[in-house]
């Protein structure tokens, strides 16, 4: 009798442990908005104010890293923007024009993003025309009168998390 009671207990422990495991998996994908390009993971992830402490040292480096996204394309998805500690932001484009994010209600979601991270002087029909794309009211547009130094951000993949700000905080 005992080992019947003691095989029962086993069962259930295995069960109640499988269980949890099944729901822990389920709450961890459910923040995921959605997964971009190449598959990626959070191992590795940097800080923005450690990607920005890393390019004091060279114009261009290979992170990791996780940001809230500010805009994204209106028109495409072909880009998004993520916000910088100094509330600059950040271009991201996509690797070989491969892949696209969604168009809309991205805004205030967290990217996790993969890829090179350059110093770039953007030139005035570029900012135009990113302008447009993100629907700015034309009066915005022909204020732009010149070029514009920033960071641009080539991923090869992406991972959106709904606002997940905390998260951003921890790294």
């Amino acid at each position: 009798m005992k080992k019947v009671f003691l095989a029962a207990l086993m069962v259930m422990a295995v069960w109640a442990c499988q269980a949890k495991k099944e729901e822990a998996t389920k709450e961890a994908s459910a923040d995921v908005v959605g997964t971009y390009g190449a598959e990626i993971s959070e191992e590795g992830a940097i800080s923005v104010n450690d990607m920005m402490a890393q390019l004091n040292d060279s114009d261009s480096v290979m992170v990791k890293v996780k940001g809230e996204i500010t805009a994204t394309c209106a028109m495409k998805g072909c880009w998004m923007n993520l916000v910088l500690p100094n509330g600059e932001e950040m271009r991201v484009t996509f690797k070989d024009y491969a892949f696209f994010v969604p168009k809309e209600g991205m805004e205030g979601n967290v990217a996790l993003i993969e890829g090179v991270v350059t110093r770039t002087l953007t030139d005035v029909e570029t900012l135009k025309h990113y302008a447009a794309d993100a629907g700015k009211p034309e009066e915005e547009i022909l204020a732009i009168t010149e070029d514009k130094e920033e960071l641009a951000f080539e991923a090869t993949g992406v991972i959106i998390y709904k606002g997940e700000e905390e998260k951003t905080a921890s790294l």
